[in-house]
């Protein structure tokens, strides 16, 4: 499938994507429990900032703020009749700011889970996670997205049924998991088993790869593990800036510009292609990440004990891919920040 994204990835060994959503919102004055996609229509000033910001920082592509903007979450607030609509207001906007650039930008309309457990465990059915990811896809493509792209998704079941749900959009698209829980995702996935599942597909992502997590430390680890599988697809990497911590108020995440430099190449040297943020990444930690990608040269694949020096330490003993490892207990997913 030619696309904007497949052309620019032809050319280029690395891609810088953006970084968080939530966080820079909130530092606009989003409040706790509101819906952001709200603000493509009450505030697009604010979501042309956001992604303005992302892109004046040196991001290649920008996610845009339509996470949570599937019917099932806007059910939360009453607006799930206005799924297609929100999500095709974000792409516009965002369709806006890359055509005003001089470089090529990609519009990445995001995706995220639909906070249901899928069926035999929940009431989320195959059917419906289609349906529901179907009706996004529509508003974003008619938004004016160049790829789709799926994020934080814990569960292998949603992951499939969005490939399905793109497939009937007629889209090209990209797709993350979170593994936040001992290298696994809250549903007990690892990244050997993404790797896999991921060339089973009857429509497989342009790139996949794992965002958010705990930290950049753990999200090293699985990109190691993707790349150790000797797939041949584009592999993605949007750590978090460090880990969050509560102070006056208000969520912090301690990884500095400096540190999330570091993370960037290290992130390329360990074989992903396109390289972001998560929670926390502001347009200052983009900046330092494309200032390193773009004048330290490429090493070797880094080692764990390289990382940690490097991050910080991990936050468990092993990746979840050991043999006899236990699986975790199932909780719900959350939101990006």
């Amino acid at each position: 499938m030619v696309n904007a994204l497949s052309k620019l990835l032809e050319t280029r060994d690395w891609l810088l994507a953006d970084g968080a959503t939530g966080t820079n919102l909130f530092n606009m004055g989003l409040s706790s429990g509101d819906a952001p996609e709200m603000w493509n229509d009450e505030h697009p000033d604010r979501i042309t900032a956001l992604y303005k910001g992302a892109v004046d920082a040196g991001s290649d592509l920008f996610l845009t703020n339509s996470f949570g903007g599937n019917a099932a979450r806007l059910k939360l607030h009453g607006a799930q009749k206005r799924a297609h609509e929100l999500s095709r207001i974000s792409a516009e906007i965002g369709r806006e700011v890359a055509d005003r650039q001089d470089r090529t930008v990609i519009v990445a309309g995001s995706v995220g889970p639909t906070g249901e457990i899928m069926a035999p465990m929940g009431s989320m059915t195959h059917e419906l996670a289609v349906e529901i990811f179907h009706e996004q896809a529509e508003g974003l493509k008619e938004g004016g997205a160049d790829v789709l792209w799926l994020e934080t998704i814990s569960a292998h079941e949603e992951y499939i049924a969005a490939a399905e749900a793109f497939k009937l959009a007629d889209m090209p698209w990209c797709g993350t998991m979170s593994f936040d829980t001992a290298g696994r995702t809250m549903m007990g996935f690892t990244s050997a088993d993404m790797a896999k599942m991921v060339e089973k597909l009857d429509n497989p992502p342009l790139a996949y790869g794992a965002n958010c997590g705990v930290g950049a430390s753990d999200l090293m680890r699985t990109v190691l593990g993707f790349v150790a599988e000797g797939v041949e697809r584009p592999v993605i990497a949007k750590g978090n800036a460090g880990i969050p911590k509560y102070l006056d108020g208000h969520i912090h995440y301690d990884g500095t510009p400096e540190l999330m430099a570091d993370y960037a190449v290290l992130a390329r040297d360990a074989g992903a292609t396109v390289i972001g943020g998560c929670c926390g990444t502001m347009p200052e930690h983009l900046s330092k990440m494309r200032e390193a990608l773009e004048t330290r040269e490429r090493g070797p694949r880094p080692a764990l004990e390289q990382i940690a020096e490097a991050l910080g330490a991990f936050s468990s003993a092993a990746d979840g891919t050991e043999e006899g490892a236990e699986r975790p207990v199932r909780r719900r997913s959350r939101r990006r920040a």
